[in-house]
């Protein structure tokens, strides 16, 4: 008898509180985590608030946001607006730096009850892809390397697990797949010479790794996020990463390629994801949910391995690392 599929849904919410929709959503036990996006932000207490509420309701949930600095970055009213991660790479001080940044944006994202940031990215600017661009530490691989490592540094000092993206990397294919399917037409051997640095040098410190909805034709025909090739053979088997396989937004177009929603879900986590993003669409994240009912799927015990190990309180910007950090940023002119 085979064992059952591991794996769970990450889902979101539509406003600043739960209704009992969304209670009910969350109960699931197939549910196992809850993103939040800037329609969900108002201030850093009312965040506090919302994460109280829906630990009320499901204390083990996973509670994530994206808040990698630059425009990406979900809390801002009341928070510090962090620099774009390219900021850093050309100043003498880049990796004290980046560490810096790390331990900042963690240590309030973990104030207002949160897990998780998905961030670092590890993508490389290769200055094709404007999805990526500044998100990017730096063109280098190596340099990239070191730069996210310090960073991530950061984020653990603080208490907080690193999830890489966008494995194994977005930075050359042009395309946005938000809106598109993503197409990289180099060779494995390129990949592993360049883009796949920063996933190899980190996979030891990353404790979670989200792959991109990207397809690299001369390696797999699927996206990567939907690709046994890439998530079991190579990240896994390769580059001996042991932790939480994170989907990228199953709603984006690049994901469409596989079809409606319970496709999508059943398809990456067979591939070997252990948690399936669905996000923005309702009706899709019930469909997925119906989906992972009818497969058995059971939560992936790794995930524990992502809540936060320490909630601060609001009044973190009274400790002394707090404000040598920002004295740091205000010094290098990466923050006002």
């Amino acid at each position: 008898m085979t064992a059952p599929l591991q794996g769970s849904l990450m889902v979101d919410i539509a406003g600043t509180w739960l209704t009992a929709e969304d209670r009910q959503l969350l109960r699931q036990p197939e549910v196992a985590g809850l993103i939040l996006f800037a329609r969900n932000i108002e201030n850093p207490r009312q965040v506090r608030e919302l994460a109280t509420s829906i630990r009320a309701v499901r204390p083990d949930l996973i509670l994530a946001v994206d808040q990698e600095g630059g425009r990406v970055q979900r809390l801002r009213h009341g928070f510090v607006r962090l620099p774009a991660m390219r900021a850093l790479a050309d100043n003498p001080d880049a990796l004290t730096l980046a560490e810096q940044c790390g331990w900042l944006m963690a240590t309030e994202v973990l104030a207002v009850g949160l897990d998780l940031s998905f961030a670092p990215v590890l993508d490389l600017d290769h200055q094709r892809s404007a999805v990526v661009g500044t998100r990017a530490f730096e063109g280098d691989p190596e340099r990239a390397s070191a730069l996210a490592g310090a960073f991530i540094r950061g984020m653990n000092a603080a208490g907080m697990a690193a999830c890489g993206k966008h494995f194994p990397g977005h930075g050359w294919a042009e395309a946005d797949s938000h809106v598109a399917i993503p197409v990289d037409e180099r060779s494995l051997e390129q990949l592993l010479a360049q883009d796949l640095v920063p996933f190899a040098r980190l996979s030891g410190q990353l404790a979670a790794v989200m792959p991109a909805h990207v397809i690299y034709p001369q390696v797999d025909d699927r996206p990567a996020g939907f690709s046994r090739k890439w998530l079991q053979e190579i990240l896994r088997g390769e580059l001996k990463f042991e932790g939480i396989i994170f989907s990228d937004d199953l709603s984006m177009a690049g994901a469409h390629v596989v079809g409606d929603a319970a496709h999508r879900i059943e398809a990456a986590l067979s591939a070997g994801c252990d948690m399936g993003l669905v996000c923005n669409d309702r009706a899709s994240a019930e469909l997925a949910l119906s989906a992972v009912q009818r497969l058995g799927v059971k939560p992936s015990p790794r995930l524990a391995g992502m809540r936060g190990r320490s909630y601060a309180n609001l009044e973190y910007r009274q400790a002394p690392r707090w404000q040598q950090a920002i004295q740091a940023l205000r010094q290098a002119q990466l923050i006002d």
